[in-house]
């Protein structure tokens, strides 16, 4: 059952009489407002969405096409010393990420120490060979990181995925702290909560930092979509808007001497930065998928050229490859000397033959991913599956193990959360975002927390059901420890 065993953020431990006195005065706003009354605030956070267009589309599903993300009106709360302790290790893992990109794309010192098998890089899909001698403006390969994180306990937090491509749903953290501030004043009252506007400053700053031309504030930045079918659309829009920068499609942009240029009614622009959300796959028919309509034509030469920055550069993709993950340990250690501050979940790794054999004789107790599977797609959660799912996950493993990995089964935290019998826990996870820079690393204190609505349901992914929370990071000064 959800909460049984597991920790909770707001109550704490189990059967602990002391629970967590620091969010005590939550605990009483949980308690003390009627359900009625937080289903009304819910409700009227959901119409907001909704009148602003905050959809998100599911795909494979003709009906319903495009969907209000379900938002819930409880939060959850970091104290200052637990968001300084995740920051720092956050900072170093990016960090890592960043010196293993320039890395594999350049000397591969990595791959030569024998640090990780050379094959699991340069066989994988997602390491692009076109892009070998890439040197982006500062070393900045993953320039936004959404690094998904899960708790188990006051102070164990471990790392349960990299997003090193193309993460979404900060829109949704900056769409839940306006909901929330306008529904439930008294929780900001009560608590001295950092702010998190600010987010698209820093972002457009990033952005601006890694300009080839160095033009600072007066770099063109533009925010590259596939258009309004793809399922993230409203952040796409949502953000270029809040940075004041143009949101174009392919058909906006051209490529003229390894240079990208932006069709305007005043004539051409050249585009210094391109925050492209747009996949590898899709980014430039010349180089990856011949047949892709959304991808400007010359784009990756402009890039390899030195003309243009691409944000997230193209390539990235390899440092997010749950293969790839079970390494982060080692990666993190190779370059920053010292042992990871956020750890990963145990892996066991399919495509070793005694990991293999561990997987298969307990499917019903792991987690098993397809390494380059993304959404909650492509997934098996052993404890809740069906036999025939089981059976159906045990014959593609044993056809490709390569393309698996395994973890336990971890008791998530849980946070209350407004259900259609009251308030009851839910699980959860957390999506920081980490930007990297010309001026190095900076993270806005918040994230996206992610719950699974269902009882007992350990699957949080927007795509399979799951809704957001706001995050509030206390800032300390009124923090009661």
């Amino acid at each position: 059952m959800a909460g049984a065993d597991a920790f909770d953020e707001i109550r704490g431990k189990p059967g602990d009489p002391a629970g967590r006195p620091e969010f005590a005065q939550l605990l009483d706003w949980i308690e003390t407002t009627p359900p009625a009354e937080l289903d009304r605030r819910q409700k009227a956070a959901e119409a907001a969405f909704r009148q602003l267009g905050i959809t998100f589309a599911v795909y494979g599903e003709e009906e319903s096409a495009e969907r209000i993300i379900p938002f819930d009106i409880v939060p959850r709360i970091f104290t200052a010393r637990e968001w300084a302790s995740l920051s720092e290790g956050l900072v170093q893992r990016v960090e890592a990420i960043n010196a293993f990109l320039a890395d594999i794309y350049g000397p591969r010192r990595i791959l030569a120490d024998g640090i990780l098998p050379e094959e699991l890089v340069l066989a994988n899909p997602q390491f692009r060979p076109v892009l070998a001698g890439a040197k982006p403006p500062h070393g900045v390969f993953a320039h936004i990181c959404g690094i998904d994180l899960v708790r188990t306990g006051p102070d164990q937090f471990w790392v349960l995925e990299d997003n090193a491509r193309t993460p979404s749903g900060v829109s949704y953290m900056l769409e839940n702290r306006e909901a929330m501030l306008r529904l439930c004043p008294e929780l900001f009252e009560q608590f001295d909560v950092a702010p998190i506007d600010s987010y698209p400053d820093a972002l457009l700053e990033t952005l601006q930092s890694v300009s080839p031309r160095g033009r600072g504030a007066d770099a063109t930045c533009v925010l590259l979509t596939p258009g309004h079918f793809n399922s993230a659309f409203y952040e796409h829009s949502f953000l270029a808007d809040s940075m004041g920068i143009e949101l174009v499609e392919a058909a906006d942009l051209e490529v003229d001497d390894d240079k990208v240029w932006m069709r305007t009614i005043e004539g051409r622009v050249q585009v210094d930065v391109i925050y492209r959300r747009i996949d590898d796959d899709y980014l430039d028919p010349l180089v990856f998928r011949p047949d892709s309509l959304l991808g400007v034509p010359g784009i990756v030469a402009a890039y390899m050229a030195g003309n243009v920055a691409l944000v997230n550069a193209p390539g990235t993709g390899i440092a997010d490859d749950k293969a790839i993950y079970s390494y982060m340990p080692e990666i993190v250690k190779y370059y920053s000397g010292g042992d990871a501050k956020l750890p990963n979940v145990e892996t066991y790794r399919c495509r070793e033959p005694q990991a293999l054999r561990y997987t298969l004789d307990n499917l019903d107790k792991l987690v098993v991913k397809l390494v380059d599977g993304s959404g909650g797609y492509g997934m098996l959660v052993g404890p809740t599956a069906t036999r025939a799912q089981i059976e159906e996950f045990r014959a593609a493993l044993v056809a490709e193990p390569h393309r698996y990995i395994a973890q336990p089964t971890l008791a998530l935290s849980t946070v209350p959360t407004l259900t259609e019998k009251g308030v009851a826990p839910r699980h959860v996870d957390f999506r920081p975002f980490v930007l990297s820079g010309g001026k190095g690393v900076t993270i806005t204190p918040g994230g996206l927390t992610r719950v699974a609505l269902r009882e007992g349901s350990l699957v949080v992914n927007s795509s399979q059901g799951g809704g957001t929370k706001d995050s509030l990071i206390l800032t300390g000064r009124g923090e009661r420890a």
